[in-house]
């Protein structure tokens, strides 16, 4: 077991089931103090810390990291997964639906850095690491609001490393494929055909399957790591090839 990130500490928001919690579990095993932010973070086993926040609400995310800080001793890593999806067009999603998806997958990242930054600062170790998406940079169908959240996610990342870098805050996402979490589950528990659906979604990929989120936390701990200290503004792909590679169909028997 590797302990490279012994006597440093994290913080993960929606850090109790899927992506979060893979990633926050890989970083206490590899030796760091973590504490979870989550609307239930009952979900996150000794030993994390679970502390309640909604991160579309400021005072909630200001209480809750204040709260993970003190006992901590400090944040070192902040890992900013916290999210939620959306399908359809732009004709699909009303509004509402449209601020929301906004205000949890990009407001959510402000609120909790905002509050995070005196930490930061103060750490000799600084990493934030935002979970962004294969969405950021290739067209999906029926993903136009989860897509737009995802654009402004990766700009984002790249406007807060130069905001921060003369700080010694390093800023990086991951852009994962579509991986098997519990909300792409739900999501094909709701297709028509959901045995068809999985396997359109397995195909998309290169690899001819979905991504894992023990492999999406892998990629977070390495960027979270000393060992990535040269590594800031960047976006690593998780996704199986799906960004880069262009196969020619197989040939049919």
């Amino acid at each position: 077991m590797t302990t490279e990130l012994h006597g440093l500490t994290a913080l993960v928001t929606g850090g109790a089931s899927g992506i979060g919690l893979a990633t926050a579990a890989l970083l206490a095993e590899r030796g760091a103090d973590v504490a979870v932010l989550d609307l239930d973070p009952s979900g996150a086993p000794a030993p994390l810390h679970g502390f309640t926040a909604d991160v579309s609400d400021d005072a909630s995310v200001r209480a809750a990291v204040e709260a993970a800080a003190e006992a901590l001793g400090g944040i070192d890593i902040l890992v900013n997964n916290a999210g939620i999806g959306a399908a359809g067009t732009v004709e699909d999603n009303p509004d509402e639906q449209w601020h929301r998806v906004l205000d949890v997958n990009v407001l959510g990242i402000v609120r909790t850095t905002r509050a995070a930054l005196p930490f930061l600062r103060a750490s000799a170790h600084a990493a934030v690491v935002n979970t962004c998406s294969i969405a950021a940079t290739a067209g999906l169908p029926q993903r136009a609001l989860y897509s737009a959240s995802k654009g402004a996610v990766l700009s984002l990342t790249l406007a807060m490393a130069a905001d921060h870098v003369r700080e010694g805050i390093r800023v990086n996402c991951v852009n994962p494929g579509t991986v098997d979490t519990p909300w792409v589950g739900r999501l094909l528990d709701a297709a028509p055909d959901p045995a068809a659906e999985r396997a359109a979604l397995n195909a998309r990929q290169p690899t001819g399957r979905l991504v894992t989120a023990q492999e999406v936390a892998a990629a977070i701990a390495y960027l979270a790591s000393p060992a990535a200290a040269s590594v800031t503004g960047t976006a690593l792909a998780v996704d199986g090839g799906m960004a880069g590679l262009r196969l020619r169909p197989e040939p049919t028997p």
